[in-house]
């Protein structure tokens, strides 16, 4: 506690000097800061990775550190886009959609759907707070990774490129899952007869607040209904709060559960998925995490085997588009 004090007070106070120093640029900035924020707060819009990028790029423009950002970050939302594109198409790569598996497992482990329960203990017919507290954490699902690498990429830039190596990671994992293993959530099974009927309440809380536009980028992209198995919505924030945990300690972090465990409560109680779903994704999350720092930790301790592999992997791929072109 008293150190957070005194980087505190030395924060507030490099800031201070700062803002007597240059008290035009200091509240020029300041002024962006605050658009940003009420530009983030109050656009009905799903903060998709290219909204993010372009808000984050408007204030590293700014406080001049706009190249350093797109070095960063570019490759990073890149690749989130490239895996969301791959994820639209992947429910046209195979027909056959799986319903019982996550439903039987459920009810072996629980006696009956946790959906169903949660429902029948919250669900009153309207809205109430809790709905729009969930579903708030719902469409933070790349606010929340996006806001930790920048922190980490200030705070702790080891860390950086690990939690970004394992956040794509683990969003390509889920994209071969779902390639071989396309699964309905509980609202689909529900609308199809596979399970009574439940209220499918992300689609209430759209209409009511008028989240329902993508930006630019995400209204090209088509959506995949049949991507459940594993739940990202429930991998990323275990993602968060092990990196976050690792960079800070598990004495400051670890009231931040509170994150992950919301996300698994209401993804089942809004019948986006099943507990299944989100046990599985919250390993893929664990793998994801130990893979990532096993590998920069063997990086680190060989370099040159590294450099060698990289450069075979270059090799490999001039290779094969000589043979096409000359073909």
């Amino acid at each position: 506690m008293l150190v957070m004090r005194a980087t505190l007070a030395l924060w507030v106070g490099k800031v201070n000097r700062y803002r007597l120093a240059h008290p035009f640029i200091f509240w020029l900035r300041l002024a962006i800061l605050a658009a940003a924020a009420i530009m983030f707060v109050s656009i009905r819009n799903f903060w998709t990775p290219d909204i993010l990028f372009l808000g984050l790029l408007a204030i590293f423009l700014v406080f001049g550190q706009a190249r350093a950002f797109i070095v960063r970050f570019l490759p990073f939302v890149a690749l989130l886009l490239v895996y969301e594109s791959f994820r639209g198409i992947a429910d046209n790569l195979d027909d056959m959609v799986h319903y019982w598996p996550m439903i039987k497992f459920d009810q072996a482990v629980f006696g009956g759907l946790p959906t169903t329960w949660l429902q029948h203990q919250w669900w009153h017919g309207s809205l109430q707070w809790y709905d729009f507290y969930f579903y708030t954490l719902y469409t933070m699902h790349f606010v929340v990774p996006i806001v930790l690498a920048v922190v980490l990429w200030k705070l702790r830039p080891k860390l950086y490129w690990p939690f970004v190596a394992g956040l794509v990671g683990l969003s390509f994992m889920a994209f071969a899952t779902y390639i071989l293993f396309p699964a309905a959530p509980p609202w689909m099974a529900a609308e199809n007869g596979f399970i009574a009927p439940i209220q499918h309440i992300s689609s209430d809380i759209w209409w009511t607040v008028g989240i329902h536009n993508y930006s630019e980028v995400y209204s090209n992209l088509s959506p995949n209904t049949v991507a459940a198995v594993p739940s990202l919505h429930s991998a990323y924030p275990l993602l968060f709060i092990l990196f976050l945990g690792r960079a800070f300690g598990w004495r400051r972090a670890w009231p931040a559960f509170v994150y992950p465990i919301s996300i698994w409560l209401g993804v089942v109680y809004m019948g986006e998925h099943y507990v299944f779903d989100v046990l599985l994704g919250a390993a893929y999350a664990g793998i994801a995490y130990m893979g990532s720092l096993q590998f920069f930790a063997w990086r680190i301790r060989n370099p040159s085997q590294f450099k060698n592999q990289y450069q075979q992997g270059l090799n490999w791929g001039r290779n094969i588009v000589a043979e096409r072109q000359n073909s």
